[in-house]
């Protein structure tokens, strides 16, 4: 269900199967579209998808995830809420603490988060933790 908390919110449950990465990923392009927020919405996607595949991938079924998109002046915030209050693995590391062993296929998510958006970060909540990035303003759009 897609829920407006705002003209400038929109808080969106997903499923807690695969199907909810493609649906993030077309929630975020169509919010991001239709709010006419200055951030760069392949990034945004791309991002998204990271964050909302790790939930599914790290939570337990039975866990709500909601995607949370927050226009900010600058550009847009993108938060996952999930039940696990555990933190991301390496989502506080700077990208020159680690790089991923190129022969793994998992690792790189966190990575992509570190490096594209302009800050990102976790925090608690009542029931699990959000994990969250912000993006500036794309270049050339008003911000």
């Amino acid at each position: 269900m897609l829920e407006s908390a705002g003209p400038a919110c929109w808080r969106i449950a997903l499923p807690h199967t695969a199907a909810a990465v493609p649906i993030a990923r077309a929630l975020i392009r169509t919010a991001l579209a239709d709010i006419e927020a200055p951030a760069d919405s392949d990034t945004a996607e791309l991002l998204t998808a990271e964050l909302v595949a790790n939930a599914v991938e790290h939570t337990s079924p039975d866990e709500p995830i909601e995607l949370v998109v927050e226009l900010l002046a600058a550009g847009c915030q993108v938060e996952v809420h999930d039940g696990d209050p555990s933190p991301p693995g390496n989502l506080d590391r700077t990208v020159a603490d680690q790089s991923p062993d190129p022969w793994q296929e998992h690792g790189r998510g966190l990575l992509l988060i570190r490096a594209l958006s302009s800050a990102c970060g976790h925090r608690p909540t009542a029931h699990g933790k959000a994990v969250w990035f912000t993006l500036p303003a794309a270049p050339g759009r008003p911000g």
